[in-house]
């Protein structure tokens, strides 16, 4: 037996290093890697199943060829080499008739590896193709709304924690995407700090809270507020750095904090006036309160002014200036990366941009050209995406000649006319780095690929082979690849020896120093010149999500979706045990709710709104406040009574970054 030290290359915030035990070629444990002081030597309760994964008896080990219709799963064997002569035979002609636009292709978030990610966008952005505008379906709305207000840069070191006299955790479930965090929080809490969480679900951290905050959905920014309007009105305002660090607060102090009264944020936020006074005197009182945001907070409507409201309070009490102070909402923003080097070998400057979200419509719609062929790895829309119908419908085009490159066969590749198996990244090698702490790390391989799987390197290479694509990044080695990311970095990463990280393992970027502000002023932007030009209101606030407006005399219950604990993504759908873990796809009722419409636990359960209707088992408990219906993971359709949950949400774009909106759902729940 021997180990491997490499990188969870899950679609995960910690991106923790691993210690990957290996007998004869098998993998026999997965265990975190005690010298990374973050993962501090234990994985979560799903990546320590992974070696289920990757010999899951479901993995795909050859090519196959659709023969049945699309959408119903029946496929026959064959070789690579067809595999890749039907693509380079359809891809050169739809080329040559229709030019390289009718061609979409992309590899997302399913792993996370620099390389195996970047390279097959590289291969599209090289060819010319329609570009895919991604991350909307998750996190392009936060992205914009931190970027606007702190700029395109890392937020506070989830590390230093230790050092913090306040943690809250807002909108964030740090006990399904975030664990090893939540292990620091419980350090500090020892020492007596206390944790308050706030978020819309009872969480398991919020159950473990030493306060929760059973918030109503899309009403951050209002909370926010009322903590600001109190913080300045009891004199807790730290006056010289809003002077020298932030700009437009006092028009913020004078023309929105006076609408945001105690009484008024109660009402609207569902909580007590005493509960939002309790909140503003804490905060007011530490030195150094961390707040760990939530990508979730952004998923509705005005979902970015809501996250923007929230990043800025930390500007009011000067906490962005100390260490153990201000907030997090990724880390990506501050390693530097030449990531052209890999996204953006070669190609035209511009060409036609597919939005993520608004794939279905893409598909459906675009004609100039129409999209004539798709390829996708990591990633499985006809269940993620919202609006899934739509997407459905677009996939079961057959005229549209799809490939889908995934380790087992998921919902959208039952649609493809030709699937390949993809390896595990426990069977590739890779370069990480992570965007909820500062650590990167090269990832080793632990284990040669099952069967004939190929990782997305390798099939990208060998396309770009095909495709007469000559930039050297498509024949270099993984290590020299690496050269290149680090040749044109900036930031702390030049500090680095890409040759020497082969083999260092984890490594951070992480300082001491207070926030720096990459916004156009350089400062905490309350009022952003650049949200005026577009439009969008330039300082924080808060209004009623008008969808409900449009919504609720029809649907009363209002969705929200979150991380399921052990089957967070469709990626871990392969592990058996997991899924028997999570359990049956369900809905989540409070008991008034559930009590009004004559439902019982354990009850089958239509969800329906005007975009379709699902089936999932009823959940009946007060992890979610009256009017709510909690969702929990995304999961496949054969999982499930029926459908998946992202069926009942529109493809309609948040305020900025043109995100999803999930969480503007309204819908009614019935007897199955």
């Amino acid at each position: 037996m021997h180990t491997v030290r490499t990188v969870c290359a899950h679609d995960c915030p910690d991106m923790c290093s691993l210690l990957v035990h290996v007998d004869n070629d098998r993998i026999v444990r997965v265990e975190g890697d005690p010298d990374q002081k973050f993962t501090a030597g234990f994985a979560c309760g799903k990546v320590n199943r992974d070696a289920e994964l990757v010999h899951s008896p479901d993995r795909l080990t050859m090519p196959l060829r659709r023969t049945g219709a699309k959408g119903s799963g029946e496929f026959l064997p064959i070789s690579w080499n067809e595999a890749l002569d039907e693509i380079e035979t359809r891809w050169k002609a739809i080329i040559r008739e229709s030019g390289p636009e009718a061609i979409l292709g992309y590899a997302y978030s399913a792993h996370q590896g620099l390389m195996n990610r970047g390279l097959t966008n590289g291969l599209f952005h090289a060819l010319g193709t329609s570009r895919l505008l991604g991350g909307t379906v998750c996190d392009s709305c936060s992205e914009a709304a931190w970027d606007y207000t702190v700029g395109p840069t890392g937020g506070a070191d989830p590390e230093s924690v230790v050092e913090s006299d306040l943690i809250i955790g807002w909108g964030s479930d740090l006990h399904a995407t975030n664990v090893h965090l939540w292990a620091k929080i419980e350090e500090r809490r020892k020492a007596g700090v206390q944790l308050i969480v706030i978020d819309p679900r009872r969480t398991r951290a919020a159950r473990a809270a030493d306060w929760y905050l059973p918030i109503r959905i899309g009403t951050d920014s209002a909370l926010a507020l009322g903590v600001m309007h109190i913080l300045t009105r009891d004199g807790k305002a730290d006056r010289a750095y809003l002077a020298q660090h932030t700009i437009g607060f006092d028009r913020v102090e004078r023309e929105v904090l006076p609408r945001f009264t105690p009484a008024r944020v109660a009402e609207i936020t569902g909580l007590t006036e005493a509960d939002v006074e309790r909140l503003g005197a804490l905060y007011g009182a530490a030195r150094a309160p961390f707040i760990r945001i939530g990508f979730g907070m952004s998923r509705f409507t005005d979902g970015g002014q809501n996250l923007r409201t929230v990043a800025l309070l930390p500007g009011v009490t000067g906490a962005y200036g100390r260490y153990g102070g201000g907030a997090m909402l990724a880390t990506a923003g501050s390693f530097g990366l030449n990531y052209n080097a890999v996204r953006k070998p070669s190609g035209p400057a511009a060409a036609r941009t597919i939005n993520h979200l608004k794939l279905g419509e893409a598909l459906l719609m675009e004609n100039e050209p129409p999209i004539r062929a798709l390829f996708i790895a990591a990633n499985n829309p006809a269940v993620t995406n919202p609006d899934t119908a739509k997407i459905r419908a677009g996939l079961a085009r057959t005229d549209l000649f799809t490939v889908v490159h995934d380790p087992f066969m998921s919902d959208t590749a039952r649609y493809a006319d030709l699937v390949l198996p993809a390896t595990t990244y426990l069977e590739t090698e890779d370069f990480f780095r992570a965007y909820g702490t500062y650590y990167m790390q090269y990832g080793h391989r632990a284990i040669a690929p099952r069967g004939q799987a190929r990782s997305n390197f390798q099939v990208t290479q060998e396309l770009a082979r095909r495709m007469g694509v000559t930039d050297p990044v498509f024949k270099l080695s993984q290590p020299d690849i690496l050269k290149e990311m680090f040749r044109g970095a900036t930031g702390p990463v030049t500090a680095f020896d890409p040759v020497a990280l082969i083999d260092q393992g984890p490594v951070s970027i992480g300082h001491r120093g207070g926030q720096a502000f990459a916004t156009p002023s350089g400062k905490l932007e309350f009022y952003s010149e650049a949200l005026a030009a577009q439009g969008l209101p330039p300082l924080p606030d808060w209004r009623p999500d008008p969808e409900e407006a449009r919504q609720i005399n029809k649907y009363k219950l209002r969705l929200l979706t979150t991380p399921g604990y052990f089957q967070s993504h469709t990626a871990f759908s392969g592990v058996a045990s997991l899924r028997a873990r999570e359990g049956e796809p369900c809905a989540v009722l409070h008991p008034d709710d559930a009590a009004q419409r004559g439902l019982s636990d354990g009850d089958k359960v239509r969800l329906v709104n005007d975009r379709g209707a699902i089936g999932l088992v009823l959940h009946v408990r007060d992890e979610v406040r009256p009017g709510v219906v909690l969702v929990p993971g995304q999961r496949p359709d054969r999982e499930a009574v029926a459908g998946t949950v992202n069926m009942l949400c529109a493809d309609t774009y948040t305020d900025m970054g043109e995100g999803a909106t999930y969480q503007s759902t309204w819908l009614e729940v019935h007897p199955w």
